[in-house]
């Protein structure tokens, strides 16, 4: 092979990971990070589709929407369910309150963009602008995802009369208000407990999110990333806080939408 031959073929791999410390230039903590949010992925994606594998097994309600009322035989209408807003009671609001949480967690994503590029440009007080701005909307995101889980457990005033089998293994009828693993007066027990483990197990996610973010914020501050020369740690974080924040998306068309 000649000379010039060879030099062609190093050229066209410039760029490409030939076993240095830093395959495609991503450092070995981004490198992980990635690895770690391809793995939750996956486990989301069992969860949503065993979510939808459940939804199609019951039919949907095809009846007026004046006349819905919760029922063990049909899969429950969202937008009936999650119409309440906090501090306004007796108020039909169908789906406001989530839509105002997502903004909120979408929101933050942008602040969470503004953060990652201040920290490309080395200004440390950018960065703990937007990083404030971040953690603040997931913390309100949270109080949101709380105030609606009480809400979901409490339920309506009037409740729904339901037939079920209890834990005893009894079947009985009562009058049902709210709901929780067993039975809920919105519909078939399936849908409070995918509600509860798959928003649940998101807002774990979100929660680890705002740990993160304090730390990150707090190190920025006082000029941890200052000293080591570059603020890799705040896009490392801002690539979990995306994911966390994409996957709400699904999460709020299969629930809320669908």
């Amino acid at each position: 092979m000649s000379a010039h031959s060879t030099a062609i073929g190093v050229s066209s791999k410039r760029g490409v990971w030939d076993g240095g410390n830093e395959p495609l230039k991503a450092s070995y903590g981004k490198l992980m990070m990635w690895f770690f949010l391809l793995s939750d992925i996956f486990t989301f994606a069992a969860f949503l589709i065993t979510y939808l594998a459940i939804r199609v097994s019951y039919p949907a309600y095809d009846g007026p929407l004046t006349d819905f009322v919760g029922s063990n035989e049909y899969w429950p209408i969202p937008e009936l369910v999650f119409d309440a807003i906090p501090l306004v009671h007796g108020v039909h609001a169908p789906l406001v309150f989530v839509g105002i949480m997502t903004f909120i967690l979408i929101a933050s994503s942008v602040t969470m963009v503004l953060a990652v590029e201040a920290g490309h440009r080395n200004d440390r007080d950018d960065v703990v602008k937007w990083m404030l701005w971040t953690l603040l909307g997931g913390i309100t995101f949270l109080s949101c995802q709380a105030w609606e889980w009480s809400h979901f457990i409490h339920g309506s005033d009037a409740g729904t009369v339901l037939t079920y089998v209890n834990d005893l293994g009894r079947t009985v009828t009562e009058t049902v208000f709210g709901a929780n693993l067993l039975v809920n007066e919105y519909g078939p027990a399936s849908f409070a407990n995918l509600f509860f483990f798959i928003t649940g197990f998101h807002g774990f996610h979100v929660t680890i999110g705002v740990i993160l973010l304090f730390l990150c914020f707090y190190q920025a501050a006082v000029g941890v990333y200052d000293r080591r020369g570059h603020y890799e740690m705040v896009e490392k974080i801002g690539l979990y806080w995306h994911f966390v924040d994409l996957v709400w998306v699904f999460v709020f068309t299969l629930f809320y939408l669908i």
